[in-house]
């Protein structure tokens, strides 16, 4: 179990690294992203957070931005989600 733990941890600093390298541009905007939960099956699930959270703009930024920089990043994750992705139009 401890190795699974392990590697969790090690997936979790992996994510968190991508994402710092595209927090700057989230902030400059006013808002974030956090880390919510990674399941069994190795999807991330995001939260955007501040003006991300309700930004008509979120999931472009989504694609563009933090799927493709985690996807890019960390090869382990096979998913990823934001649970409160504003709509488009």
């Amino acid at each position: 179990m401890s190795a699974s733990i392990s590697s969790l941890e090690e997936i979790v600093q992996k994510i968190e690294s991508s994402l710092d390298s595209i927090r700057p541009y989230l902030k400059a905007d006013g808002g974030d992203v956090k880390v919510m939960e990674i399941t069994p099956e190795h999807i991330v699930r995001l939260e955007f957070v501040g003006a991300c959270g309700q930004c008509t703009m979120s999931s472009m930024t989504f694609k563009a931005g933090v799927e493709a920089a985690i996807k890019r990043d960390v090869p382990e994750i096979k998913g990823v989600e934001v649970i409160n992705l504003t709509p488009v139009g």
